[in-house]
């Protein structure tokens, strides 16, 4: 491996576990190092300090360990088994009642950059980054050894993640090309379109939410805005909901809707979709519901418009709250990593003021345990959610 060296007093990064070292803390390097190289990173006296993918620009090294390792195919086995055993055995209902789980959370599973989704027997793996991307064949391998007959299909899907200039296509890495992928989550069955939907197929970090949803819908009529293929939606059908209206833009999304409403033979009950931007909604139907579901895509993933973003979930959630009827509740929720748990709880705050009803917390969400974080890297606790009471 070649070599990197931090300027003096910059390992602290290292001492503190954090898996990013920015490009301001590098003293030298050896020359010829690539993007996605596998480096070890040494203070300014030449002493071992971690292992790191190497990428140009502002973050430029991301650690994959802080021992002395070879990254090869012992060491993706090695993780990817690491990180499996801690979905099995935190999980007992993985594999019965809900077969779909993430299997590497990046930085979470100390991978920065790679995200591995299963659903049911098919493996989805996202790299967002070169240096994970050179890895996917032994990453690949590793992932047919650790979970064996249970593993049917791999899918590789980078490419709206990586740069244009790489040319990255999704393909299969291992299987047939399967007909369809119907994974299940607490006995519901989804059907996931791996290739053209949005992240892996499926939203996994909101299954927690999924699940307590439910509590609070029966007998009483829903709105589920930014619905996507409806899991929100498909879970309150579920737990007896009076009815569901499901809003999204995505015609191709509310299209997998109505095959989850089919599969899970929901057909007679009061469900209804509507094709349209999620704000425009809400301004034009003067409708009121007992529960509302405001889930909405990140509004910005960089501090620079975090203002904009905070003003975007201020108008959404201040038009959900005219929304809802006395003594209803809505489930709440940003997956923007840079809006922090603090200021998206003020922004509610902010919509709450603007409406004048009297508003109460009764819990505070987030994503659940096959989303790890790191407890040296916090800020990838990206997801955050509120049940709140509206009188």
């Amino acid at each position: 491996m070649k070599n990197i060296f931090l300027k003096k007093n910059k390992e602290q990064f290292i001492y503190r576990q954090h898996p990013y070292i920015f490009s301001g803390a590098i003293a030298y390097q050896d020359d010829d190092i690539e993007i996605g190289d596998v480096v070890e990173v040494k203070n300014k006296q030449g002493d071992f300090l971690a292992v790191a993918q190497f990428h140009p620009g502002s973050l430029a090294l991301r650690v994959l360990s802080f021992q002395p390792v070879v990254i090869n195919d012992t060491f993706w086995l090695k993780k990817i088994s690491q990180a499996y055993q801690l979905r099995i055995i935190n999980q007992a209902q993985l594999l019965e009642e809900t077969n779909c789980f993430r299997l590497v959370h990046g930085e979470g599973d100390f991978l920065p950059g790679l995200i591995i989704d299963m659903y049911d027997t098919t493996a989805v793996i996202q790299c967002h980054t070169i240096g994970m991307l050179r890895q996917v064949q032994s990453i690949t391998k590793a992932l047919i050894d650790v979970i064996g007959d249970q593993l049917t299909h791999i899918y590789h899907k980078s490419a709206d993640v990586i740069s244009k200039e790489y040319m990255v296509e999704n393909e299969y890495l291992y299987g047939d090309k399967p007909t369809e992928v119907v994974a299940k989550e607490h006995g519901l069955l989804y059907q996931v379109d791996i290739k053209d939907g949005q992240k892996t197929g499926f939203f996994l970090d909101q299954r927690q939410s999924r699940k307590i949803i439910q509590s609070y819908v029966n007998g009483r009529s829903v709105l589920n805005t930014f619905c996507y293929t409806g899991g929100f939606s498909i879970s309150a059908l579920a737990a007896g909901a009076l009815s569901v209206h499901s809003v999204d833009q995505s015609k191709s999304a509310l299209a997998i809707l109505d095959k989850n409403i089919e599969l899970n033979n929901f057909q007679d009950k009061d469900h209804q979709s509507s094709a349209m931007d999620v704000l425009a909604f809400l301004k034009e139907n003067s409708q009121q519901y007992d529960v509302i579901v405001v889930d909405p895509p990140a509004y910005t993933k960089s501090k620079a418009r975090r203002h904009k973003a905070v003003q975007a979930y201020k108008r959404l959630n201040a038009e959900a709250i005219r929304h809802i009827k006395p003594n209803g509740i809505i489930f709440t929720f940003s997956c923007s990593q840079a809006v922090d748990a603090p200021l998206f709880y003020n922004t509610i705050q902010a919509a709450a003021i603007e409406t004048g009803r009297q508003i109460r917390i009764l819990n505070i969400l987030q994503q659940p345990f096959d989303h790890p974080v790191s407890i040296y890297c916090q800020e990838k606790r990206y997801l955050k959610g509120l049940i709140i009471s509206v009188d």
